[in-house]
């Protein structure tokens, strides 16, 4: 660990201020406010602080004349000790940081208000998980303080960054704990919805996911086909990613696979890396019961395969969200709507696919269909510029989300896109997609209807929507349905569906395009 100090002139012949900064340091923020305030306790020292050094903290600092040059410099990720006092003081005082911070940083804590939360968490099963939705870089800070008590940690806030992800993952498996997320948008554990989630039926089924949409999809598809959730285990969409290593995956399989009530495990994923992918497959072979996973990686039903199995027949691998809900459904002996007939299907005047979806997981679905696709019209908040290609949009990314709502709460951002793609002649299609549930806005299908209706059906090009939800959702899932209808869009039973029959128009007879999207994606 760097440590550098640097003083100021003093601030009267006896009392300066001085700055410890240490690189790449992180502690929570309850941890730093214990300890500044015993810093500030000590004889000699006027005042004290410690902080991460975000923007907004180096202002306050500046604001309290606490902040020197070289600590002005600081990045996020660095802790700054700022200590004023005399010159005995100081150094007493710098000397007892590390101290402090290892009493802070305890999981058992000697003061009063720890101790109850403990005993509360312990007497009471209710009050085991702590959901988190903070801003971005305060989130790790809240989680770690969560699972040192005892509490498994949902993480709804976006933008953490990606070694504070690690460090609290790896925390709560030593702990036996689940920490879901960061970014985690959905879960429900023994029935208790969190994050943006669907009204589901009781049942037997478990879902795994680092993908929050995804699992909506395929557990809204389950509740459709009579068959309902035991547990839907939310893991943030880097779960799988090399860095991560799918610990919260893993830390899940081995807790559904010990529940008896659970019968069937799902796993649903953006594409993971192969050797994460490779581990938790090899992981759930060994599972007592069936698995069926859906890695969104480029293989599947797209390509004619629908399902098949790997791992010795033990796990049945998915290639789309649509498959793997119907794969779940058969496993349990239901018959599934497989083979859906596609409806006539016009032919637009334009020649690119505009998808635009709130649910990232729906993007990269798509993606396997078009690979080459675009996937940004420039910077947030800044001119929409439509490429001239197709264009996979999941407006839920960090980029688009960073200081506004969620588009599955607010549709503003989406909506400006829905107008510029309509009114562009290169577009053949838009595909859009709807999320009902507890979190999403109270009539998500209303904006985007309301855009639809501006230009006549006939004076812009088809577009192909989607629902996601169950009866039981309070938005009144045949309402949404009715809306978006009655303005002139084509309803899809399922995503995979939806970007099927769009990708179809766009190599329908009289399109250049057919040969090349027909060689380049497989059967459409």
């Amino acid at each position: 660990m760097e440590q550098a100090t640097d003083d100021t002139a003093p601030d009267d012949g006896t009392v300066r201020t001085v700055n410890s900064l240490r690189r790449d340091t992180y502690a929570d923020s309850v941890a730093l406010m214990r300890a500044a305030r015993r810093l500030a306790d000590l004889p000699g020292v006027t005042a004290a602080s410690l902080v991460m050094a975000t923007e907004a903290n180096l202002r306050l600092l500046a604001d309290a004349h606490l902040l020197t040059a070289e600590a002005a410099e600081a990045r996020p990720n660095d802790l700054i000790v700022a200590v004023r006092g005399d010159d005995e003081a100081l150094a007493h005082a710098l000397d007892a940081v590390d101290g402090l911070l290892e009493q802070s940083d305890s999981p058992v804590a000697s003061e009063t208000p720890t101790a109850r939360v403990r005993a509360l968490t312990e007497a009471d099963p209710a009050t085991a998980l702590a959901l988190i939705s903070t801003p971005g870089p305060y989130a790790a800070a809240e989680a770690l303080k969560a699972l040192r008590r005892g509490m498994h940690a949902f993480v709804f806030s976006d933008n953490v960054p990606l070694d504070q992800e690690i460090r609290v993952k790896q925390e709560a498996h030593r702990a036996g704990l689940l920490a879901m997320g960061p970014d985690c948008g959905t879960a429900v554990i023994d029935g208790i919805p969190l994050g943006f989630a669907n009204v589901l039926r009781p049942g037997r089924t478990g879902l795994i996911g680092a993908s929050g949409t995804g699992l909506q999809q395929v557990s809204c598809l389950l509740d459709a086909n009579g068959e309902g959730v035991r547990q839907m285990i939310g893991t943030g969409g880097r779960d799988l990613s090399a860095d991560v290593g799918g610990i919260t995956t893993l830390d899940a399989l081995e807790l559904l696979d010990a529940d008896p009530g659970c019968e069937l495990i799902v796993l649903v994923s953006k594409p993971p890396a192969p050797e994460v992918a490779e581990r938790v497959l090899a992981r759930a072979a060994r599972a007592g019961k069936p698995v069926v996973a859906c890695f969104l990686d480029g293989s599947g039903s797209f390509a004619g395969e629908g399902t098949r199995s790997s791992a010795g027949g033990r796990v049945t691998v998915a290639g789309t969200l649509r498959d793997a809900a119907y794969a779940a459904v058969e496993a349990f002996g239901g018959k599934a709507p497989r083979g859906a007939e596609r409806p006539r299907l016009p032919v637009p005047r334009g020649h690119l696919l505009r998808a635009l979806y709130a649910g990232g997981t729906f993007a990269y679905e798509a993606r396997q269909l078009l690979p080459d696709a675009a996937t940004e019209t420039g910077p947030a908040g800044g001119e929409i510029l439509l490429p001239d290609r197709d264009l996979i949009l999941d407006l839920g990314d960090d980029a688009y989300t960073a200081g506004r709502p969620h588009p599955m709460i607010d549709p503003t951002v989406r909506a400006r896109h829905l107008r510029v793609a309509l009114d562009d002649p290169r577009t053949a299609v838009v595909v859009l997609d709807v999320v009902l549930g507890h979190g999403a806005g109270a009539d998500p299908a209303a904006a985007l209807a309301a855009e639809l209706e501006r230009a006549p059906s006939g004076e812009r090009p088809p577009v192909v929507a989607f629902v996601v939800g169950t009866d039981a959702d309070p938005q009144d899932r045949a309402a949404q349905e009715a809306r978006l209808r009655a303005a002139g869009a084509l309803l899809a039973p399922t995503s995979t569906d939806a970007i099927e029959w769009a990708a179809a128009m766009v190599t329908s007879p009289g399109h250049e395009r057919a040969q090349e999207l027909t060689t380049a994606g497989g059967t459409v």
